[in-house]
């Protein structure tokens, strides 16, 4: 006879809970999406690069308009709380020390992808535009490209274009920010 094993997801709330009991620190590399624990690969120095680099770019060209979160939780459910690498939200006096950032705070996020881009396309995007964030860019390093998927639905992004080298990106949110695909994919 077959036995049908039964998997345990966890809150939100639980996760917090696993954190403060020690379970996980935050130097692990984890993060909740769906109400499971995902173990995320080790960072390499290209992907911390390209993290640097674009907010770097980001936090300077945008100042004091938003704050540039790099590799931060959001809130994005009741079971999912990813940590994107930039985050690129709406200003707050007390820079979110008072609650992690939902979908809602956020203006546009930037996944930076190298080993992990199925991972990025299949599961996270799709969270991401339930949630209702309004644009993501998903930095290909693999094949030198960027993503843009905007317009969020339940189903997902239902505008997705790339970007290759000599062209330029402007988020919806600011319209005077320019970012050459050039200074990023470096």
């Amino acid at each position: 006879m077959a036995v049908q094993l039964q998997r345990h997801t966890f809150t939100v709330d639980e996760y917090h809970k696993m954190l403060e009991a020690g379970v996980f620190t935050e130097d692990d590399r984890v993060e909740l999406i769906c109400g499971e624990v995902i173990e995320m690969p080790p960072i390499g120095s290209k992907h911390v690069g390209h993290v640097n680099r674009i907010a770097r770019i980001l936090g300077n060209r945008l100042g004091q308009r938003a704050i540039v979160s790099v590799q931060n939780p959001i809130r994005l459910d009741d079971r999912s709380e990813p940590q994107p690498d930039v985050a690129v939200l709406h200003f707050r006096d007390d820079d979110y020390v008072s609650a992690i950032p939902t979908g809602q705070d956020i203006y546009f996020l930037v996944e930076v992808s190298d080993t992990t881009i199925a991972y990025d396309r299949e599961t996270k995007l799709p969270l991401y535009a339930r949630a209702g964030v309004p644009e993501v860019w998903l930095l290909d390093l693999s094949a030198r490209r960027v993503e843009v998927h905007r317009s969020p639905s339940p189903n997902g992004y239902l505008d997705m274009r790339h970007a290759y080298s000599g062209a330029s990106l402007t988020p919806a949110a600011f319209p005077d920010l320019v970012v050459n695909i050039d200074e990023v994919l470096v």
